[in-house]
């Protein structure tokens, strides 16, 4: 991969503002697209007839993996809509569906191929985070965190790799964290990194998500 480039002129940074324009579009249309689709979604209402209780609990739950797992998506409003309408059930129901999409996030980061990412950061005329895509692409985990404590800058950046999964801990659980990414999102660039194994994700997530479902399955009944 070549990631030599020359100074950016009028023209360039015309065409760079222009594809951010582009991306943030989409980003404002799936997040106005998977709002409508949740508010078309009346489990009040559908609940009350006993033959679709199941079908619709059914559809809903995936409804919300799916929110869920792509970037920028608000599923979150048909997660505490189950919770509040089943109670325990719900609370159960919403904590698993929630470990499957978070980890289908993560291991769609995991299964992406750099050079991909390389040539997305390129298109959008970032072209030192794609050369550092480039050097990172070949290393192991621990020669990842040295090098990214060497190029990122000094201050707050080496503590947030070393305290990572406290890092991402505080991101998922940050009020309106849809503006970067939401859950999916985080979840996929965590897997793309490639900084902390499946397993230690996993972990991480089954305790991060869980205080919310604990108090409704408790006291949300």
């Amino acid at each position: 991969m070549n990631d030599s480039h020359h100074e950016p002129s009028g023209n360039t940074r015309l065409i760079r503002y222009l594809r951010f324009a582009l991306l943030i579009g989409i980003v404002i249309a799936l997040n106005a697209g998977g709002s409508w689709l949740a508010r078309q979604l009346d489990l009040q209402l559908l609940l009350q007839h006993d033959a679709l209780i199941g079908i619709m609990v059914l559809a809903a739950a995936c409804l919300y993996i799916g929110l869920m797992a792509v970037p920028f998506m608000p599923g979150i409003e048909i997660g505490l809509a189950l919770m509040m309408l089943l109670g325990s059930k719900g609370a159960v129901l919403v904590y698993l569906c929630t470990l499957v999409a978070l980890s289908l996030s993560f291991l769609i980061g995991r299964t992406l191929a750099p050079g991909r990412i390389y040539r997305l950061l390129n298109w959008l005329h970032l072209y030192r985070a794609s050369a550092l895509i480039n050097q990172l692409a070949p290393l192991n985990r621990p020669q990842r965190l040295a090098l990214l404590g060497e190029q990122l800058p000094r201050g707050i950046a080496p503590m947030l790799l070393k305290h990572r999964y406290l890092t991402i801990a505080v991101a998922l659980n940050l009020p309106g964290n849809t503006l970067i990414g939401g859950g999916g999102g985080i979840a996929l660039v965590v897997g793309m990194s490639r900084l902390i194994p499946f397993h230690g994700f996993i972990t991480l997530i089954a305790l991060t998500v869980a205080p919310v479902p604990i108090w409704f399955f408790f006291f949300g009944g």
